[in-house]
C-alpha cells in the first residue's frame, strides 16, 4: 500500500532534496494543497508521512488517504507511519520538515531530530493566492453543463442527489427576513476600437447596457425565485435607480422596504466589458454609516417583522446600512424566538468584519474576509476557520475560496473538522454573485432542516449556476432541481 524509507532512498538518489510532511490527511483541501505546493518548492521529492488508523482525529481508513495523496500531480511518495514520527524522520534525514504555520512558537520534538543531522524545519501554511486547482483529479460527475458534482463528498456524508430535490421543495413558504446594503449592477457592453494614438490607453465604444439587481437585494431575489416568502429591508438615495430596484424586487416577488438616505446614491456599480471581459469597474456610492434616526428605523422595521420569521439573512456590504447596535439588536431578539440566522460580510474595495455577526447559524466569509476579521493572514485555512468560528460564536463556517471551491467548517459526531469542496463549474463566465447565490441557497437549505455537509453542497451548486451566466439574475427552484433530474410537481 505504501513504500519504505529504503525504496525511496533508492529511488530519489543521493542527490535528491527530500523534504518531509505529515499528517491525517482525513479530506484533502485547500490548506493541505497549499502546504504541500510549499513542501514541493524546497526540495525534489515530498514523501508525506500519513498517520494510521486510530489517531486521534483520524475518520478515513490510510487506504483511502494514501489513495487522495497520490491522485495529487506533485512528485509525492505517501508513507503510512509506523513507528513514531521522530524515528521515521531519524532515519529518512530529510533536508527539510515542514509544518503549518500555527505550529510555530509550539514544542515541536522534530526539530531535536533534524538538529542532529543538520536538517532544517520549515513552518509555512503555503501562499494564500496558489490556485490548486489544477492540482486534483476530481472525482465527479459528468455534466453537459460543466457543473461537477463530486461523488465521494455525497458518499462520506451520507446522501444522494434525488435527496436534495426535497430540501429544495422545503424552500417553498419559508418565511425570509433580508437585511443589508442594496446595490444595482450595470453591464456596459462594448465594442473595442483599438489603441489610442495620444497615449496607451484602450478606446472602446458602449452599444448596449444591461442592469441588474445585487448586494443585498440580489440575496432577498435569490431567496424569492427559490420559493421562499422574502422581505427585504435596506437603505436607498432619492434617485431614479432606487426606483428602478423597487420594481425589479416587487417583479420578484419581494417586499421591499426602502428608507431614504438623501447624504447618499443608491449604491451603483458600473462595469464595462468587452470581448466576455471586465476592461474598468466604477463604483457609485458612499460608505458612511447612517445617521441615528435613519439606524433606528431600520431596526424597528427589523424587529416589527421578526414574528413568524424562519430565516433571517445579514447580507452587509460595508456601506453603512448596517451600524453595530443594530445589528446587535436584531441578533438579540432573532436569538431569542429561535430564528435561523445566517451572515455575510463582503470586502472587496472595502474592508469587512464578518466577526461582528455574533451567535449566528453560518457565516459565509471569503478567505480574505475570515484572515481580516481574525487579523491573521498566515495560519493555515483550518485554524483560520476554528478561529473565526470561536471569535463570532458560530454554529457553521463556510470560507468560499474562489476557484479553489468552499472550506467548510463544522462539528459532526461531536468533533468539530473541516471539509472541502471544488468549485463546481470549471467554465464561469462571470463570476461576480456566486458569493450570493451560495449564501442563499445555503442558509435556505439550513433552514429547510439539511445538514451543514448537504446545505453547502447545494449551495455551490447554486453558485455553479450563478456563475454560468452574465450578471445577476435570481435563481428560480426549477433550475436547482433541473440539476437533480426532478421537477417541483
Amino acid at each position: 500500500m505504501d513504500v519504505t524509507v529504503e525504496e525511496i532512498v533508492a529511488q530519489a538518489g543521493s542527490t535528491t532534496r527530500v523534504v518531509f510532511v505529515s499528517g491525517n490527511f482525513n479530506v484533502l483541501h485547500a490548506g493541505h494543497l497549499r502546504l504541500l505546493r510549499f513542501a514541493a518548492e524546497a526540495g525534489d521529492c515530498i514523501v508525506v508521512g500519513v498517520t494510521p488508523d486510530g489517531t486521534p482525529g483520524v475518520s478515513v481508513p490510510a487506504e483511502m488517504r494514501i489513495e487522495a495523496l497520490r491522485s495529487i500531480a506533485l512528485n509525492l511518495y505517501p508513507v503510512l507511519l509506523r513507528e513514531p514520527v521522530g524515528d521515521f524522520i531519524r532515519r529518512l534525514r530529510p533536508a527539510v520538515v515542514v509544518k503549518g504555520k500555527e505550529h510555530e512558537g509550539r514544542l515541536n520534538p522534530e526539530q531535536a531530530v533534524v538538529d542532529e543531522y543538520g536538517g532544517r524545519l520549515l513552518f509555512s501554511s503555503g501562499e494564500a493566492t496558489f490556485s490548486s486547482v489544477s492540482l486534483l483529479r476530481r472525482n465527479s460527475d459528468d455534466h453537459p453543463g460543466l457543473i461537477l458534482k463530486p461523488v465521494d463528498y455525497r458518499q462520506r456524508h451520507g446522501f444522494s442527489l434525488s435527496g436534495l430535490g426535497e430540501i429544495v421543495r422545503r424552500f417553498a413558504g419559508l418565511r425570509v427576513l433580508v437585511v443589508g446594503d442594496l446595490i444595482v449592477d450595470e453591464y456596459i457592453a462594448c465594442d473595442p476600437l483599438g489603441m489610442s494614438q495620444e497615449d496607451p490607453t484602450i478606446v472602446v465604444t458602449p452599444v448596449d447596457s444591461q442592469s441588474f439587481i445585487g448586494g443585498a437585494g440580489i440575496v432577498a431575489a435569490h431567496a424569492g425565485g427559490l420559493g421562499a416568502d422574502v422581505s427585504f429591508v435596506t437603505v436607498v438615495g432619492g434617485d431614479p435607480t432606487a426606483d428602478f430596484a423597487l420594481a425589479e424586487l416587487s417583479a420578484a416577488g419581494v417586499t421591499a422596504v426602502f428608507f431614504t438616505d438623501n447624504t447618499r446614491p443608491t449604491t451603483r456599480k458600473q462595469r464595462f466589458r468587452a470581448a466576455g471581459k471586465t476592461l474598468l469597474r466604477v463604483n457609485h456610492l458612499r460608505q458612511h454609516a447612517v445617521d441615528h434616526d435613519i439606524a433606528d428605523a431600520i431596526k424597528r422595521a427589523v424587529l416589527d417583522r421578526l414574528d413568524g420569521v424562519d430565516l433571517l439573512l445579514f447580507a452587509d456590504f460595508n456601506y453603512g446600512c448596517l451600524p453595530q447596535p443594530v445589528v446587535d439588536a436584531i441578533t438579540a431578539a432573532a436569538v431569542a424566538r429561535g430564528i435561523v440566522i445566517a451572515a455575510d460580510s463582503q470586502a472587496s474595495s472595502q474592508l469587512s468584519d464578518i466577526s461582528r455577526f455574533k451567535n449566528t447559524n453560518l457565516v459565509t466569509p471569503t478567505e480574505r474576509e475570515a484572515r481580516l476579521a481574525l487579523r491573521d493572514f498566515e495560519s493555515g485555512l483550518p485554524i483560520i476557520s476554528e478561529r473565526l468560528q470561536q471569535q463570532a460564536n458560530a454554529q457553521n463556517v463556510l470560507i468560499t475560496l474562489g476557484g479553489e471551491g468552499v472550506l467548510v467548517w463544522a462539528r459532526k459526531n461531536g468533533e468539530a473538522g473541516t471539509e472541502r469542496l471544488p468549485a463546481f463549474n470549471t467554465n464561469p463566465r462571470d463570476v461576480a454573485g456566486a458569493g450570493d447565490s451560495l449564501f442563499t441557497c445555503t442558509a435556505l437549505a439550513l433552514c429547510a432542516g439539511a445538514d451543514i455537509w448537504t446545505s453547502s453542497y447545494l449551495g455551490s451548486i447554486a453558485a455553479a449556476l450563478q456563475v454560468g451566466r452574465i450578471g445577476n439574475t435570481p435563481l428560480t427552484s426549477a433550475e436547482l432541481l433541473a440539476e437533480f433530474g426532478t421537477t417541483g410537481a
